[in-house]
């Protein structure tokens, strides 16, 4: 009998599992997907570069790593394939080889710094230091940060590209030869949104967000360098930019 009791007991105890319970789903947050590193990565970061593509200038290397930053030069002889502007840009993003693109419905983030010249100057035209494009040739930018002379002013400003849609504008003298610190987080899609973010050392310069289109069709990759026209002959010279710490996030 006791043997019996005791194999029963057992079994009751085998049979009285403990309660499993779901664990809680994991909050959505920033993931890092992209960290280059000019010294090591070199272009080798970007999808593609567009390095004086109408070979107006031969000989010259335009965009190429400087210590710890990346540098795009800008002469005035430089031509882009439409000869009444100019362009020296890095497109998209690449991590491990493997480029990044940017989906409809997905949000990302992008920190850097960037280091704006006094040579490198605001114009009445378009000015673009940073812009979002579907892949292809002919289509319009989605987002562009800008140096725009307006008002009788310089300034550096961010806008949804069509249709037009300001984020933001602040003066651009003040910000000028020194290293500031931008940060662009935009959700892609028609009902898309932008959030703009500039630092001055430990200052918050401006902290905007807009709602705009954001997506055309298929990808959308960032663009880095100077694309200007050269209509506003008078805020034109030789000149350059420098982008450091740049890094690529993806809400997840």
């Amino acid at each position: 009998m006791s043997s019996t009791l005791g194999r029963r007991g057992l079994l009751a105890g085998a049979l009285a599992l403990p309660v499993l319970t779901a664990l809680p789903a994991r909050a959505a947050s920033w993931q890092l997907r992209w960290n280059p590193s000019p010294g090591s990565t070199g272009l080798n970061a970007f999808e593609g570069i567009e390095d004086d593509r109408a070979g107006s200038h031969p000989g010259v290397t335009h965009i190429y790593p400087q210590g710890d930053a990346y540098r795009f030069d800008m002469h005035l002889r430089d031509r882009d394939s439409a000869t009444d502007r100019q362009r020296q840009e890095v497109r998209g993003m690449r991590q491990n080889g493997t480029v990044l693109n940017w989906k409809n419905g997905e949000t990302w983030k992008l920190t850097y710094q960037m280091f704006i010249p006094g040579s490198l100057k605001a114009t009445t035209s378009f000015t673009h230091v940073f812009q979002t494009k579907m892949p292809g040739t002919g289509t319009s930018p989605l987002t562009v940060m800008s140096l725009r002379h307006t008002g009788g002013k310089a300034t550096l400003e961010f806008k949804v590209f069509e249709p037009e849609v300001l984020v933001g504008r602040v003066d651009l003298a003040p910000l000028q030869n020194k290293w500031i610190d931008v940060e662009i987080e935009q959700r892609i899609g028609n009902s898309g949104r932008v959030r703009w973010i500039l630092r001055d050392g430990g200052t918050t310069v401006i902290d905007a967000a807009k709602n705009g289109d954001t997506y055309l069709s298929d990808v959308i990759r960032p663009k880095w360098g100077i694309y200007r026209s050269l209509s506003d002959t008078a805020h034109l010279q030789d000149c350059h930019l420098l982008l450091r710490n740049l890094k690529g996030y993806q809400y997840v």
